[in-house]
């Protein structure tokens, strides 16, 4: 059952606002009940200020047990979200051998029509850090874009580091993408109409896999839907970027709520943690930090597909995400972006709490039908 006004999601399905930032036309999500600037979505606020108390309580516990800290920020990750179908959703599971790694792969169609083929495929990559996240996070807002899209889904379980680091994640996601291409049509699904998408970390390795496709010549992704993607780890000498605070308007009665969640994204020097960590354990392995495929911001865009860019207004990874989107268009890409005002990183997560993570998937809907 829904946890909101089934209005607000029309609300913001109608909204048509747009901004001008960083030399791209931004269209903006605004808060559906609340005007003011600066603040939190009033369920955003709930959530977060009991995310905050638990993560509190869990790092707490895990230092006086000794606890290992990579799990302990694997158990933090994800939010129980809500099923929102309206149809009869199939499920499927296999796995395949990728080069020695084990990747699983889900699959949600809609069950009727019966026997129909040559549906749009997309290809989901969940966030999590590059060391953690589950497919089960993902499953209900993967199994509404099946049928918003009437398309087939495809969930990957793809390798973790530090136990499997760089470039192994990122192989196993574009050797799904070749499996899935080259078994079409067993899934039911037109191999010329394939898109990926992700999240955070996902969205990193959804863009990471759309410059190689392009890179090889396969040209197999005709979409890319980054969901506020982490797609830069080097944050200096690119032209146009430029992290900042001054370029987030936060209400100071919240300022002690939201800037904890900029620190996705934000450069070391200016006090930023977490995805420096994260970055660290996914190139253990010895990946160049540098490398297009990891900090797909330095990569040359001539020849990419179309993309989608979605990213939260209070998240540290929105402002690499919007120039992203900037660099896209300035190469001759078809590219879209969407700013969620009221929200932080990981909303999707929320399917069912949140209306913007079910506007988002209708917006990924609507992109796929308008192409196919």
């Amino acid at each position: 059952m829904l946890k909101y006004d089934p209005k607000l999601s029309e609300i913001l399905k109608n909204e048509k606002t747009f901004i001008e930032k960083y030399g791209i036309s931004i269209q903006v999500k605004s808060i559906p009940d609340e005007n003011k600037p600066g603040v939190f979505d009033p369920r955003q606020y709930e959530l977060s200020k009991a995310s905050a108390e638990a993560y509190a309580k869990n790092t707490a516990q895990n230092a006086m047990s000794g606890g290992d800290p990579i799990q302990a920020m694997r158990d933090m990750m994800g939010f129980p979200n809500l099923n929102l179908n309206t149809v009869e959703i199939i499920t499927k599971y296999e796995t395949i051998n990728l080069n020695g790694n084990e990747v699983g792969i889900w699959s949600y169609r809609p069950r009727r029509p019966l026997r129909k083929t040559g549906r749009p495929g997309f290809i989901y990559i969940h966030g999590g850090g590059w060391i953690g996240g589950a497919t089960f996070t993902l499953e209900n807002p993967c199994k509404l874009l099946a049928e918003r899209a009437d398309c087939v889904v495809f969930n990957i379980d793809y390798s973790l580091a530090p136990e499997k680091p760089y470039p192994n994640g990122f192989n196993d996601c574009f050797g799904a993408l070749e499996y899935i291409y080259g078994n079409a049509e067993k899934f039911g699904v037109d191999k010329d109409k394939l898109c990926m998408g992700g999240d955070s970390a996902g969205g990193n390795l959804t863009a990471a896999v759309a410059l190689r496709d392009r890179d090889e010549g396969k040209n197999m992704l005709k979409l890319q839907a980054l969901i506020y993607p982490a797609v830069t780890f080097v944050h200096d000498g690119i032209e146009g970027f430029n992290w900042t605070m001054d370029d987030y308007e936060i209400d100071d009665t919240q300022r002690f709520m939201i800037e904890p969640g900029l620190s996705l994204g934000r450069p070391a020097e200016d006090g930023g943690g977490g995805i420096n960590l994260m970055e660290r354990l996914y190139l253990s392995g010895g990946g160049d930090p540098g490398h297009p495929y990891i900090s797909p911001m330095l990569a040359d865009k001539r020849g990419l597909c179309r993309a989608l860019i979605a990213v939260a207004e209070f998240d540290g990874l929105r402002i690499s995400g919007e120039v992203y989107g900037r660099q896209l268009k300035d190469a001759g890409v078809d590219v879209r972006v969407l700013r969620y005002r009221g929200v932080g990183h990981a909303f999707i997560d929320m399917l069912g709490v949140l209306p913007q993570a079910e506007d988002l998937i209708g917006e990924i809907a609507c992109e796929i039908k308008s192409m196919f």
